[in-house]
């Protein structure tokens, strides 16, 4: 018997008001794999993603985890679930009344994974040498940092508890071209290199090509497409066709 999906979302549904942002989300991830979620603006990609690490409480559906709902997880179930999730948010939302080592060892400084402090810097260290940053950063402070810095922090921090599922929320969001090349790339070694199954929420097409082994279209509150990467180009799907074509002209090659 085949293992279930690492995650997956079977119906899911949520309304704000009169707004009906997710309209029955439909989404198999399996472990081990990078998806891309794509969209315009208010479509629905990072309410999808809030209702999986449940910062959401959906209407309607299930959304699983190996198989097993966690719709409703509270407590220490909750605690544990939240143990297996790193993230690195849009913002990067750091904490700026602290230095950068405690940002990225935040999770290692209380609760279950509570580590003695010297052991949490030190692997906020490693996890800086990771993305391309060295020791003496691990004392300043974010507001001492450039933006691309700051993203680096923060994918830092999205590894330091080797979490076996990462999502990543406009990762290259603000940076210029190069840096988010750049970003996009680690992005896709630290996937690679631990095995964690990924799900990054863009609209920016070279992420895309560049971090993506799946993609998967929500338009109007529900995926309308998904596949292989490489088979984007050839959608047939008029909503993807619209949304590559209108924000990058020719043929989207991948990169890797």
């Amino acid at each position: 018997m085949s293992a279930p999906p690492k995650i997956e979302m079977r119906g899911v549904t949520k309304t704000f008001g009169s707004n009906r942002v997710l309209q029955g989300v439909d989404l198999k991830v399996a472990k081990g794999e990078s998806l891309v979620v794509i969209g315009g603006s208010g479509t629905g990609k990072s309410v999808t993603i809030k209702t999986i690490i449940g910062l959401i409480e959906p209407d309607g559906g299930d959304i699983l985890l190996d198989g097993e709902t966690i719709l409703g997880a509270k407590g220490a179930k909750r605690d544990r679930l939240l143990e297996r999730f790193g993230m690195l948010f849009q913002g990067g939302a750091l904490f700026d009344s602290m230095p950068v080592w405690r940002n990225i060892a935040f999770r290692l400084l209380q609760g279950r994974l509570k580590r003695p402090a010297a052991e949490a810097r030190a692997i906020a260290v490693e996890k800086l040498r990771r993305v391309g940053l060295k020791e003496p950063v691990a004392d300043l402070y974010p507001a001492e940092l450039s933006g691309g810095m700051q993203k680096r922090v923060g994918l830092a921090r999205a590894i330091a508890a080797d979490p076996e599922i990462m999502f990543f929320d406009e990762p290259t969001a603000g940076l210029d071209p190069i840096m988010a090349s750049v970003i996009n790339k680690l992005i896709r070694a630290l996937v690679t290199e631990t095995g964690a199954t990924a799900i990054t929420i863009t609209h920016d097409m070279r992420s895309v090509v560049e971090i993506a082994d799946r993609v998967a279209m929500i338009h109007e509150g529900r995926v309308q497409w998904e596949g292989p990467v490489g088979e984007i180009e050839r959608s047939g799907n008029a909503h993807l066709d619209q949304f590559i074509h209108g924000r990058e002209e020719g043929p989207i090659e991948a990169v890797r």
